[in-house]
């Protein structure tokens, strides 16, 4: 699923209204039916409903969903915010249309026009839409303050007014703050990033059935993964298959304290369908992982408590392997360190990357030119930051994941909410799965395992990557349906991992 800027969604919405052909005001109505529709879900018809619009078209949609709200026979009181002398035509289309079936329509010229709002209610914005392009001011910044202090329900239409589509907000910016936002067709790029949470709430897109033609050609930077999309990457297996079809992988992982890094990785990768999987551990970690994960071939390093690379029996030279995943749990030690400085020259094929190993390359950037190309890393933000720089916002961190991506030819799955995919191209595919549960200690590591075996069994980095970072996403959301995201652990996202 593509997300469009400002631009293309204005010429989106041109672009409907002429080929299919449909009056503009008509497209604002089924926009409209399919918010009430979404609305009629969720809230039941005896709920108190405040509209609150502005003067264009997203004031306009406002209108028509008072209307409709109110033929379904809710209680339904009008607010129009006066911020300027003119309204758009839409607006006074729709104004029309509402005062033939309600007077009940207010209007908010100054402070002592806004309303009280209670907690039995719910707020509909639709003051301000996507076109905004400077902060809130006079009336409507204080009209969108009240309804954040309130203690009623809001559920913004398209997107939180005050909210810009697809540039930093100030730090300064009065912004409405939705329990819900009800977005139209696609989703909006302010969505996926980490500060706007709280100006997005739950968001949900309703399909009004804009051109489908104009969304295939437009192009973007940007796309949102959905279950339909991600399920489509899924590789069918031959039934005359054999564990040497799916590949064999080879994870470094883990150091004294932290051997459970390398079962949880190996845990995951054998989950994941890669067809032979050895483990290189330090020596105090091969009787742990022979026991907890005895489907791993294991081979123990040289050294006691950490990774050097060298083993006292013979073992196929890492080039023989079809893909290495490299990272959980193995410290920073020099002689790790001198074990990767060793490694990378010597790799062609794409591997994994994740934790310290990470924390290594930050700290040695020589080393980023010799990673194979299409290599994947793992980084959550502070690990991105110290292997490239500060940015003073989410859109600049963007800009800087798409060049770094572009400059070293690797995916970078910059792990949080939505996590971001960067692909050698200078594109960024967020991720829709996942929840709040997945932050904790070893859920890294079971996703590095889920992309080396990915790997290993021949899809492409990208395809790995999108594939791997929703599937594990996927079996967090299912572990907190079942248990509730608090207390999850990194061994639920293990088991609850589905290939189907």
């Amino acid at each position: 699923m593509k997300i469009l800027n400002v631009d293309q969604i204005r010429a989106l919405d041109q672009s409907t209204i002429l080929h299919e052909p449909i009056a503009p005001i008509n497209l604002m109505e089924r926009a409209a039916l399919a918010f009430v529709d979404w609305f009629i879900d969720h809230f039941p018809v005896t709920t108190p409903t405040k509209v609150f619009c502005g003067l264009g078209n997203n004031g306009g949609d406002g209108l028509s969903i008072a209307r409709l709200l109110l033929e379904r026979d809710y209680p339904v009181e009008v607010q129009v915010v006066r911020y300027a002398p003119r309204e758009s035509d839409d607006f006074m289309h729709n104004h029309r249309r509402l005062k033939l079936v309600t007077e009940n329509i207010k209007y908010i010229e100054f402070s002592r026009d806004i309303p009280a709002l209670r907690h039995n209610e719910v707020v509909i914005d639709a003051i301000l839409g996507t076109g905004l392009s400077r902060p809130t001011e006079g009336i409507v910044k204080e009209t969108i303050a009240a309804i954040n202090r309130a203690p009623a329900s809001v559920v913004s239409v398209d997107i939180a007014s005050g909210l810009y589509t697809d540039q930093p907000n100030g730090p300064n910016d009065v912004i409405i703050e939705p329990d819900y936002t009800v977005t139209f067709q696609l989703p909006k790029l302010a969505f996926m990033l980490p500060k706007n949470g709280r100006y997005v709430g739950n968001w949900q897109i309703v399909d009004i059935r804009l051109h489908k033609r104009y969304i295939d050609l437009a192009p973007t930077a940007y796309y949102f993964t959905q279950p339909s999309e991600a399920k489509l990457l899924l590789h069918k297996r031959d039934r005359y298959a054999n564990k040497g079809t799916f590949g064999h992988a080879l994870l470094y992982a883990g150091s004294f304290g932290k051997i459970g890094a390398a079962v949880l990785s190996a845990r995951a990768c054998l989950r994941s369908g890669v067809g032979l999987l050895t483990v290189q551990v330090p020596r105090c970690g091969y009787l742990v992982l022979q026991t907890a994960v005895p489907e791993a071939m294991c081979l123990a390093d040289d050294h006691q408590t950490l990774l050097t690379g060298a083993t006292e029996i013979s073992s196929p030279a890492p080039t023989d392997f079809t893909t290495i995943g490299i990272g959980p749990g193995i410290g920073k030690a020099p002689e790790t360190l001198a074990m990767l400085k060793k490694l990378l020259p010597t790799l062609k094929k794409p591997i994994v990357v994740d934790a310290d190993a990470l924390n290594l390359l930050s700290e040695n950037r020589e080393l980023l030119d010799q990673l194979p190309p299409n290599s994947i890393l793992t980084p959550h933000p502070k690990e991105f930051e110290r292997l490239t720089q500060k940015w003073d916002n989410d859109y600049q961190k963007l800009d800087i994941l798409r060049e770094f991506a572009k400059k070293y030819t690797i995916v970078v799955v910059l792990k949080g909410a939505y996590s971001a995919i960067a692909t050698p191209d200078g594109d960024i595919h967020f991720n829709s799965t996942g929840n709040p549960g997945l932050s904790t200690g070893g859920t890294g590591d079971v996703l590095t395992g889920i992309l080396t075996a990915l790997v290993a069994q021949g899809y492409d980095s990208v395809e790995a990557a999108v594939l791997g970072v929703f599937a594990h996403g996927l079996a967090g959301d299912r572990v907190a349906e079942q248990r509730g995201p608090i207390g999850m652990v990194a061994s639920d996202v293990i088991d609850a991992l589905r290939w189907d």
